[in-house]
C-alpha cells in the first residue's frame, strides 16, 4: 500500500502536508493554514480531497479549513480539547482514537503544552508522524498553554516511537533550533555535522524537514532534555536567544 506525501509550503515558513493513499484515492490535508496552494497542488496531481487533520487551533494550521470543505466537501478531524476554537470541526478526536486513510490507521496522541489540546497523528504504514508545533526538527514548540512537565511528556511519548519514523513538523525552523542545539550541548557532535548539513540545504533554498525520530534523539536538546526541569531551563534560554 503506497502514501505519497507532499510538502505545501505557505506563509513565511509553515509547511501543509498533502497526503495520498493511491490505493483508494483518499487525501488527507494536514493542518492547512491557506487554502489556494493546497486546492492548487491537489488539482495538478488529480487528487480529490477527503479529509483534513488539524493538529490545534492556531490559525495558521486551520486558516484554510473552510474554503477546502467548501471546495470538496471534505470531513473536518481535530483535538476535541480545541473543538470550540476551531468552528469548521466536524469529528472530535483524542488519545486512542484513529482515523483512517484508504486501509490505513492514524494513531491520534495527546501532546499538549504548545496550545493545550494539542495533538498529533502517526500513521505506523508510512513510517510517518504528524506533529504539527509540539516537535520541530532540533526544537520543541513555545509553551503558549500548556507546561515544561507536559512537553517533557510528549518528548518521551514520541521519543517511543520507531526511530525510522519521519516527523512531518509545521515549520521551517531547523536553522535557528540548531543555532540554540548548538549553545545547549556545545560537545555533540552530532549537532555541529547536521547543522553543516542544515546550512548548506538552506543556502540552496531547500527544505530542512521532514526529520526523523532517529535524527532528533540524536540533537534534538528538548527530546534529549532528561528532566522537565531541564526542557524548562531550555525553553526559556531558546525564547530569548539570538
Amino acid at each position: 500500500m503506497t502514501i505519497d506525501i507532499v510538502r505545501i509550503p505557505v506563509l513565511s515558513d509553515n509547511y501543509v502536508w498533502l497526503v495520498h493513499d493511491a490505493a483508494s484515492g483518499e487525501t488527507v490535508v494536514v493542518d492547512p493554514a491557506v487554502a489556494d496552494p493546497v486546492l492548487a497542488e491537489a488539482k495538478a496531481r488529480g487528487w480529490t480531497i477527503s479529509a483534513i487533520w488539524n493538529t490545534h487551533w492556531h490559525p495558521d494550521h486551520t486558516g484554510g479549513n473552510a474554503e477546502i470543505k467548501a471546495a470538496t466537501g471534505c470531513t473536518i478531524f481535530g483535538p476535541a480539547a480545541e473543538a470550540e476554537r476551531i468552528p469548521t470541526l466536524d469529528q472530535k478526536i483524542a488519545e486512542g482514537d484513529c482515523v483512517h486513510i484508504g486501509g490505513h490507521a492514524a494513531q491520534v496522541l495527546d501532546v499538549p503544552a504548545h496550545t493545550a489540546g494539542h495533538i498529533a497523528y502517526y500513521l505506523p504504514t508510512a513510517n510517518a508522524a504528524f506533529v504539527g508545533d509540539t516537535l520541530f526538527a532540533m526544537g520543541c514548540g513555545r509553551l503558549f498553554e500548556g507546561t515544561a512537565d507536559q512537553m517533557f511528556t510528549n518528548m518521551q511519548k514520541l521519543a517511543a516511537l520507531p526511530g525510522e519514523t519521519r516527523v512531518y513538523c509545521a515549520h521551517e525552523y531547523t536553522q535557528s533550533n540548531g543555532r540554540y542545539a548548538l549553545v545547549a550541548e556545545p560537545e555533540n557532535k552530532a549537532i555541529v555535522e547536521r547543522m553543516a548539513h542544515v546550512d548548506a540545504a538552506r543556502a540552496r533554498g531547500e527544505a530542512t524537514v521532514p526529520t526523523s525520530i532517529a535524527d532528533e534523539l540524536a540533537t534534538n536538546p528538548f527530546m534529549r532534555a532528561t528532566s522537565a526541569a531541564q526542557l524548562a531551563d531550555r525553553r526559556a534560554a531558546k525564547d530569548s536567544f539570538k
